[in-house]
């Protein structure tokens, strides 16, 4: 015996349950003349509750709403109100130290006279929302590293300028500037053919501030400091991502700006952790930085916290910035 998708047997209440519990679709139903939600076995687990809590109103189900979404979704709510229509909202909930994201979908019964009957699912979106902002930081990563490039060749070509008696000299300079830009690259880029498993810390330093120096090299207006110390592959791209960072706002903002800056990498062990101290000296006069920090400095602070399992702290004196990292040992050699 067969069925077409108009037979009322082929989307009965057991098969639809079948349906939308394989889609892991939740059911709600609001009553909005008594402001009360009925919500089915997915729902409540979505929100942390049970089926023994019964039906709830919108208040009490409003507590378990990240705070930074409540206003917007009770706004929602209170326009469902006013004009009986769709309703659709993505919002966060709250689950312990855990965050949700979740899609809310309803529509007015058509059968209810006065039009004060909702239905519609909520749905689990919280890996797509994770996905989303991957993209988006990834986009914005992507445009921030091509801002510092600019920055990067602006600041080398003036290097090169201060110390080149002729066009020739400068041209040479800058160009060996950018291959060692070009060799710290490959340093921190493992490949098939050249894979890298590991690097000293005073190596990686050093290559990765040597284009920055005047000399090429490191150890005139640039010094480095580190005991003997590996890096591991997992761990290198993060480090040089936060070296570069620094750098590219130091030649930007800091000493590296000026003809008589210079700048002290200074690392040591201490404990279970690698001390890294970033002085800088002779540059422009500095205050202490106000404002809200940007997209770099919530690089390089996420990249310390949650990659190398350490913290970043910033100091201002009035002859240049220093910037102390501490970083997890075991999780800088892995």
């Amino acid at each position: 015996m067969s069925h077409n998708e108009t037979d009322p047997l082929v989307w009965d209440a057991s098969r639809l349950r079948i349906a939308t519990k394989s889609a892991g679709v939740a059911l709600w139903a609001w009553n909005m003349r008594n402001d009360m939600f009925s919500m089915d076995i997915n729902a409540h687990r979505l929100w942390g509750m049970t089926p023994e809590d019964g039906v709830i109103t919108f208040e009490e189900l409003s507590v378990k709403i990240h705070p930074e979404d409540i206003n917007r979704v009770r706004a929602a709510f209170n326009a469902t109100l006013e004009m009986n229509g769709t309703f659709e909202i993505d919002f966060r909930l709250l689950d312990g130290d855990k965050i949700r994201w979740v899609a809310a979908r309803g529509e007015g019964d058509e059968n209810d006279t006065q039009g004060r009957s909702m239905f519609g699912i909520f749905l689990d979106v919280t890996e797509r929302k994770l996905a989303e902002e991957d993209r988006d930081l990834l986009a914005g990563e992507m445009s921030h590293r091509v801002k510092n490039l600019f920055a990067i060749a602006v600041g080398l070509t003036q290097i090169a300028a201060r110390g080149a008696k002729t066009p020739q000299e400068m041209a040479t300079d800058l160009t060996q500037r950018l291959i060692a830009l070009g060799q710290a690259h490959e340093l921190v880029r493992p490949t098939m053919l050249n894979e890298r498993k590991a690097a000293r810390l005073q190596e990686l330093l050093s290559v990765l501030l040597g284009a920055y120096d005047d000399n090429g090299t490191v150890g005139d207006r640039i010094q480095v400091f580190a005991p003997s110390i590996m890096v591991g592959e997992g761990s290198i791209n993060t480090l040089a991502l936060v070296i570069h960072e620094l750098a590219t706002n130091s030649i930007k903002y800091g000493a590296l700006s000026k003809g008589k800056g210079r700048l002290v990498v200074d690392c040591a062990i201490d404990g279970q952790e690698i001390v890294i101290i970033w002085t800088e000296t002779g540059g422009p006069a500095v205050a202490e930085k106000r404002g809200k920090p940007g997209f770099g400095s919530n690089l390089v602070h996420r990249s310390i916290v949650r990659q190398l399992g350490g913290t970043i702290n910033f100091d201002w004196p009035a002859q240049g910035v220093v910037v102390t990292l501490r970083v997890n040992q075991a999780r800088l050699g892995v």
